[in-house]
């Protein structure tokens, strides 16, 4: 007797609500000023970066992340009124430590510039990777989940740019970037909710 496996994949089931969870809308708000949030800051660190490498060899390099950053900081400046969704109110901290955050990292030298960098974008990418799920679901929110995915792209270049440009040969690599990938965890979590 022979049995025929089955070649097409189970349907995944739907995610539970459960008690506290936020609506659609609600995550929604939150995951649009997240981003908005995220690229500021990320365009900041790449400010301070330049404050201090600005003249120094990985400057263009440096440059081009900044650009990159900034083309996605005004798409959610736009996407944000559009959508009715308010900033966080931790911008202005995010203005002050994001900057401070560059210019540090990058005061310990180029490799710890890049350490920075990647860091940030590996939190970024699992960032955008949970959103760009949450979102394969939702028919209406294609043209949001695209976006998301090239954003996603352009932040897995930064980190492999950070990664080419030894990143991982900065001083104090491991705790550097772990401290650097908790900070933007954290980062994340307030500014959903404030």
């Amino acid at each position: 007797m022979t049995t025929s496996k089955s070649t097409s994949k189970p349907t995944p089931k739907p995610k539970m609500r459960r008690p506290g969870d936020p609506s659609r809308e609600e995550a929604l708000e939150r995951m649009l000023r997240v981003d908005h949030a995220g690229e500021y800051g990320a365009r900041r660190i790449y400010e301070g970066q330049l404050a201090v490498l600005g003249r120094g060899p990985s400057a263009p390099v440096i440059r081009h992340m900044w650009e990159q950053e900034a083309k996605h900081l005004e798409h959610f400046e736009k996407l944000l009124p559009e959508r009715r969704v308010r900033p966080t109110l931790l911008q202005p901290i995010w203005h002050v430590a994001g900057f401070a955050l560059g210019a540090a990292t990058a005061l310990m030298g180029e490799r710890a510039a890049m350490a920075c960098t990647v860091a940030v974008e590996e939190v970024i990418d699992e960032h955008y990777a949970k959103q760009v799920e949450s979102l394969a679901e939702e028919p209406a929110e294609a043209e949001l989940r695209a976006t998301l995915e090239e954003f996603r792209a352009d932040e897995l270049e930064h980190r492999d740019t950070g990664l080419a440009h030894e990143a991982e040969l900065a001083t104090g690599y491991e705790p550097l970037t772990q401290v650097i990938k908790r900070g933007s965890r954290l980062a994340i979590w307030l500014s959903e909710r404030i």
